[in-house]
């Protein structure tokens, strides 16, 4: 366990000593209140003339014994006043006893391989089945690979610091034995291990971008296949996120890839001893190597503990007319789960679903299949204890339903929002949130600018619009924020504009905030929370529910009816077969007229990056019809087998029209269109999607 002590010239040096001092000793029972035990790290943050009070506390507890210092960084920080920049001091203590000596050989082996063909990082990073990956040097080949592109890049390996760390599916522990072990032969001195080697997704963003003061490592592996099932005959994953907590941009996934097909040798430190990840712990091997096994939930929570007001969200789950529920979906957010909405928020522990990680998600013999995907398809028991259908409509009468239910994926970085019987799609959802930012402590200042992916509805542009400020329309793939959220800044793109603070998401139940560089399931939930927290706060009225708060919304900005078919495990050639099909129509289809509707425009989708300028092709079919409607057709990234053709549909319903259809049934005609228009069917031998959302 850690903590991080802000030290400032408000206090005396002695001060910040004795608070380090009993956070390494650990305090005794004293009176009503319980033992508190020591903690292994103690991070001492300073800015300007409070650096004076880092050093005096660190020398103080190195002399006394109590701790060692491991790590000493300093940078500047922009302030405001006249100076514009002052130096910051991160000053790391451990526990004099916290770190156990290993004995082991740090001596490399090159050993030699040969490269396997479809190496190719997609969207988040390279998915197969598990087995693939389970195949001699396949793992290591990847990881090498990316060493060796991140060298190339400038990237200091040779004594940083890595993160490695998964979701916890089947062969997770295996591979991070292997990567640390890989990670010591190219030369890294510190790595960082989740405990049981697990990191959620945005935890892992969390990790590089503020443990220890922040930004130490150089970037970190995750492990993970997101929402794709888990398990040995299933899917694993692996993807590597850069020194800014996001993931690795196309420049050097694309470097990546081309180091796969070329490679003939990695490097490994066989003599390493496999570490012990089962519970937190610093190791020190033959003397020379740190790895640190860590809280899988701290770094986290203290962030999003100071984006949310979790004393207002509190009020609001202590309400007696009140109640919701969460689905982990055996997942690896199960630990955050308990940690923030019981622990930190105070809900009953009943309200927690699958909250235990499971290396399959529950397998195929659970409600989900093992299909850890927040949507009405696969979060069965979810859906059904919201009192809706695998559509989304009103089950019942309602009594006994929650007034809120969520639930994460595999990694943790989606999200699906749910009221009592009423389901928020997440285009709407991201809408909402941006439409309601300000009540959100991190916020205050308001919005500087949002983004959603193309495919994602149009709802977003409406409330930008409104609150003047920029929105950014990209590919899909959260890389693609990652500039946005970064522009401006003095490290990254100095001169450039800035968007922060900065909203975004994607329809695929993506949302999140510029707080890290991933999506972040927990982030969403916690702000629909707030929002409620916002809306509730006299308790002698009735409740405002997620149904009348989206209600509202579309009362005042209008609706985007809005759908997606996946069509999963299709023959790669014919759905490779039926784009460049579309691609080839563009031109004619602008300005035909079809079942009483008339094409705007049809083009292949092409980011033009307005931060970095770099220009991302091929990025799907957009088709828009003059009265604003859209059918979009994309290949998705992140499957492990055969192809997934994704086929989106929208619809835009003004305030004043229908507001009250269902969103299946609305875009149904624009569903009929576009099978007609990509002869899908035909080429495909499928007649109904896998899966509607």
């Amino acid at each position: 366990m850690s903590v991080e002590l802000k030290l400032s010239t408000s206090k005396p040096a002695h001060f910040y000593a004795k608070a380090a001092r009993s956070f390494l000793e650990g305090l005794p029972e004293r009176d009503d209140k319980p033992a508190r035990p020591p903690l292994d790290t103690v991070t001492l943050t300073a800015l300007g003339n409070a650096i004076n009070s880092a050093v005096f506390v660190a020398t103080t507890l190195e002399k006394e014994g109590v701790a060692v210092v491991t790590s000493i960084r300093t940078k500047f920080t922009s302030v405001f006043g006249p100076i514009k920049r002052s130096p910051n001091m991160a000053v790391v203590l451990k526990r004099k006893g916290a770190i156990k000596e290993l004995s082991g050989s740090l001596a490399v082996t090159t050993e030699a391989t040969t490269p396997f063909e479809g190496q190719k990082p997609g969207t988040s990073g390279l998915r197969k089945k598990t087995k693939v990956f389970m195949e001699k040097n396949y793992l290591n080949n990847f990881v090498q690979a990316t060493f060796d592109a991140l060298k190339a890049d400038g990237v200091t390996i040779e004594g940083g610091t890595l993160v490695v760390s998964g979701d916890g599916r089947y062969y997770n522990k295996t591979a991070i034995q292997v990567i640390i072990k890989m990670a010591i032969a190219n030369g890294v001195k510190s790595v960082w291990v989740g405990q049981d080697g697990l990191l959620s997704t945005p935890a892992a963003s969390a990790v590089i971008r503020n443990r220890e003061g922040g930004f130490v490592p150089f970037g970190g592996f995750i492990l993970s296949a997101s929402h794709n099932p888990g398990g040995i005959d299933e899917d694993f994953g692996i993807k590597f996120n850069c020194e800014n907590g996001g993931p690795a941009p196309e420049k050097v996934t694309d470097a990546i890839f081309e180091n796969t097909k070329s490679i003939k040798e990695y490097k490994i430190c066989k003599g390493v001893p496999d570490i012990d990840i089962a519970s937190p712990g610093s190791y020190m091997v033959d003397g020379k190597v740190n790895v640190e096994v860590f809280s899988c939930t701290d770094d986290h929570v203290q962030l999003l503990s100071r984006v949310f007001d979790f004393e207002a969200i509190k009020k609001l789950i202590a309400r007696k007319d009140f109640s919701m529920v969460y689905d982990s979906m055996n997942g690896v957010q199960g630990p955050y789960a308990k940690r923030v909405l019981v622990d930190e928020l105070g809900a009953p522990e009943s309200s927690l679903m699958n909250a235990v990680p499971k290396e399959d998600f529950g397998g195929k013999d659970s409600p989900s299949h093992g299909h850890a995907d927040p949507n009405l398809t696969y979060a069965v028991e979810l859906v059904k204890k919201m009192g809706t259908n695998k559509v989304g409509e009103k089950v019942g009468d309602g009594a006994g339903v929650p007034d809120f239910g969520a639930a994460a994926d595999g990694d943790a970085d989606r999200n699906m929002i749910l009221g009592k019987q009423w389901f928020v799609s997440p285009s709407d959802s991201l809408a909402i949130i941006a439409a309601n930012a300000s009540c959100i402590p991190y916020f205050k200042s308001g919005l500087k600018g949002c983004a959603r992916s193309m495919p994602t509805s149009g709802a977003l542009d409406l409330v930008a619009k409104k609150k003047k400020i920029p929105v950014f329309v990209t590919p899909t793939g959260w890389k693609f924020f990652g500039n946005l959220m970064d522009s401006g800044d003095e490290k990254y793109f100095p001169g450039k504009p800035v968007y922060t603070p900065f909203l975004c998401g994607e329809e695929s139940f993506g949302t999140g905030s510029n707080h890290v560089r991933e999506k972040d399931g927990m982030w969403a939930v916690l702000a629909w929370l707030q929002i409620l927290a916002s809306k509730n706060k006299d308790e002698s009225k009735p409740l405002m529910s997620v149904e009348e708060i989206t209600k509202a919304h579309w009362k005042e900005y209008g609706r985007n009816y809005y759908c997606r078919y996946d069509y999963e495990g299709v023959d790669s050639g014919k759905a490779n077969e039926m784009m460049e099909g579309l691609k080839k129509k563009c031109d004619e289809l602008k300005g035909k007229e079809m079942k009483g509707m008339k094409v705007d425009s049809a083009v292949n989708f092409e980011y033009n990056d307005p931060v970095d300028g770099s220009v991302s092709s091929n990025q799907g079919i957009n088709i828009i019809f003059t009265d604003g409607s859209r059918i979009v057709f994309r290949l998705s990234g992140t499957g492990s087998a055969g192809a997934t053709i994704r086929l989106y549909l929208e619809k835009y319903e003004k305030p004043s029209g229908n507001l009250d259809g269902s969103q299946f049934e609305v875009v149904k005609p624009l569903a009929e269109l576009a099978l007609e228009i990509s002869n899908l069917p035909a080429l495909t031998g499928r007649d109904t999607p896998t899966v509607i959302t």
